[in-house]
């Protein structure tokens, strides 16, 4: 409990700046009722206005909380999300910090994780953020290959880096707890070639068998790869074909992070690539649906506008 007390303090306190007096509140469901509860105790302690909302589980990532969560968040000076499924690419959450928020989305967030990532200095990993999404910021080209398969291309002409720094001590700043990524989203019909996910799946966990896709005018099609894949599928066959969009391309920063089978871990993990399919309008781009799902590749290479900034896993830029 000691180590649950510190992770929450580092987040309140190091990584969102909390101030006696500020409203507090925790967004949380059933089954991140202790997280949510360790989180509400601390900013107690800190003499904040601490509130928690508790709602039904999502069912799926990006799906809206309900409107009384929505409303409570756009009044709330800072928020955070401890919760089964992803609220970072929802509506709410973009009111939210359009209205002054400082917001961390911590979805799938684990005691385990949560003690093992939220400790010591953020300041260096926000470094390596800073520079890599100064890399990536409008890049024409981009290329991901890796042993897997996988051989894609996309621009980012246009499109904003973002450094989840896991610093958010400014209004209207957002992102993980556990930070520690780079992302960007891809311009729309810009991505080709083929996709292979073979670290983890959000919505499907830790993959037994790579997941392939095709990817033509920005769009995931035939996806293969066994029982991981046909879950995929049927995820994605819940929404329209937006939800196959190429949404997000981002790079792993945090060096405390590991592969669990938890997308909110495992995007950060240091030299690995993720890529999401579905919602990327929170963050740049210009598609929107309920749905947003990210695919961590292993060991990969990659190059912007032709120079090589991650090399077989390993960062080469700093």
């Amino acid at each position: 409990m000691d180590k649950l007390r510190e992770a929450a303090r580092v987040a309140l306190v190091d990584c969102m700046g909390v101030k006696a007096g500020e409203v507090v509140l925790v967004v949380t469901d059933i089954l991140q009722r202790e997280v949510g509860g360790a989180l509400l105790a601390v900013a107690g302690e800190l003499g904040a206005e601490a509130m928690l909302m508790e709602m039904s589980p999502r069912e799926n990532h990006g799906q809206e909380p309900p409107a009384a969560v929505a409303a409570a968040m756009r009044e709330a000076e800072v928020v955070l999300m401890p919760t089964t499924k992803s609220l970072s690419h929802t509506r709410a959450r973009w009111e939210a910090n359009r209205a002054g928020a400082r917001i961390a989305s911590m979805p799938g967030i684990t005691l385990q994780m949560m003690q093992r990532t939220l400790k010591g200095s953020y300041v260096e990993m926000a470094e390596n953020c800073r520079r890599y999404a100064s890399l990536l910021h409008g890049a024409r080209q981009v290329r991901i290959t890796t042993p897997a398969g996988t051989d894609l291309t996309m621009s980012l002409e246009g499109r904003e880096a973002h450094p989840d720094t896991g610093l958010y001590l400014e209004p209207g700043q957002f992102g993980n707890l556990p930070a520690g990524e780079v992302y960007a989203a891809p311009l729309e019909g810009s991505t080709r070639g083929v996709l292979v996910i073979d670290g983890s799946m959000a919505g499907v966990g830790l993959l037994k068998e790579p997941i392939r896709m095709r990817v033509e005018g920005g769009y995931a099609t035939d996806i293969a790869g066994g029982a991981e894949a046909a879950k995929l599928q049927g995820i994605l066959d819940r929404y329209n074909r937006e939800a196959r969009n190429i949404a997000e391309l981002g790079l792993g920063m945090n060096p405390h992070a590991m592969i669990t089978g938890l997308v909110l871990e495992d995007e950060k993990v240091l030299g690995t690539v993720h890529v999401a399919l579905g919602d990327n309008s929170t963050f740049g781009g210009n598609v929107e649906v309920a749905s947003h799902l990210d695919g961590v590749m292993l060991s990969p290479t990659v190059e912007v506008d032709g120079k090589v900034v991650l090399a077989g896993g390993r960062l080469t830029m700093v």
